[in-house]
């Protein structure tokens, strides 16, 4: 009887060393084989499946991280389909690459009206209001909007005390800040009438003053950036080239001099009778 049972393959012989499980998954191995999709394998549940796939090819963005990363260089970026805050973009738009670039930028505009715009790649009140902002840009050609990515900049941003995002400032000439504040969709048109007050032809009487002095310090104690600033004392201006300037200023407090009595102002100087007086008082 247990001879008959062991050629049968129900169970295994003592003497043999293999047992009933085997028997059955060798049977099982041999079945599939003859039914043409198994294969034979050393795995003791007896059958695995295998499968021709084609390997899923990689995003460029990844494939260019992975091979930088082999060259002992590791810099992984978003995808151009991701980077919403470069779509729309106008001419007169553009991202600031660190905080030199930034308060050079600013020092450097002259009288013309800068829109500073914090964002976050993952903030969604900043995608949302985007588009408007670059709608703005291309209404208003004269007016410069700089982007601070605050993931990229997360350390100046906290030295000129940005916390919360969107976040917007205004720059204008020798007045330096003239505005600041936080908006979305919802109250878009604190911006549009931001944009609209400061942004009004005028004649500066000075040099643009770009970030406060106390910005300025606390990006160069910051040892996370790269920025050098040195303490300049404002220069002096002679008081008869300062009443010449303003009186020649458009829409000035004073009515326009004839250039005659602007000359003679700047020659005489402090010596001038209407100047003494004038200080005298």
């Amino acid at each position: 009887m247990a001879e008959a049972l062991c050629s049968a393959g129900v169970v295994g012989s003592p003497c043999s060393g293999d047992g009933g499980v085997a028997a059955r998954a060798r049977a099982r191995a041999a079945a599939d084989s003859v039914a043409g999709y198994g294969t034979k394998t050393s795995f003791p549940a007896g059958r695995m499946s295998v499968a021709d796939r084609k390997p899923r090819t990689l995003p460029r963005s990844i494939e260019a991280a992975a091979a930088a990363a082999g060259h002992g260089q590791m810099n992984l970026s978003f995808p151009k389909t991701m980077r919403w805050w470069a779509k729309g973009l106008q001419p007169n738009m553009r991202e600031v690459e660190s905080a030199q670039d930034l308060a050079d930028t600013l020092r450097g505009a002259g009288d013309r009206l800068v829109v500073v715009d914090f964002f976050s790649p993952g903030c969604g009140g900043c995608r949302a209001l985007h588009p408007k902002i670059a709608q703005f840009a291309e209404k208003n050609p004269k007016v410069l909007f700089l982007q601070v990515n605050y993931e990229t900049h997360k350390s100046m941003c906290y030295s000129l005390h940005v916390h919360v995002l969107p976040f917007f400032r205004f720059y204008r000439g020798a007045e330096g800040r003239v505005s600041s504040f936080s908006c979305t969709n919802a109250t878009i048109k604190k911006f549009k009438d931001a944009l609209a007050k400061h942004g009004a032809e005028r004649c500066s009487l000075g040099p643009a003053r770009g970030l406060e002095e106390s910005e300025l310090m606390a990006l160069a104690a910051n040892r996370d950036l790269h920025f050098a600033y040195e303490k300049q004392e404002p220069a002096l201006v002679p008081l008869a080239e300062a009443i010449a300037r303003e009186a020649a200023a458009p829409g000035g407090p004073w009515l326009p001099l004839p250039a005659s009595a602007t000359q003679q102002l700047l020659s005489q100087g402090s010596d001038n009778p209407l100047l003494s007086s004038s200080s005298g008082r």
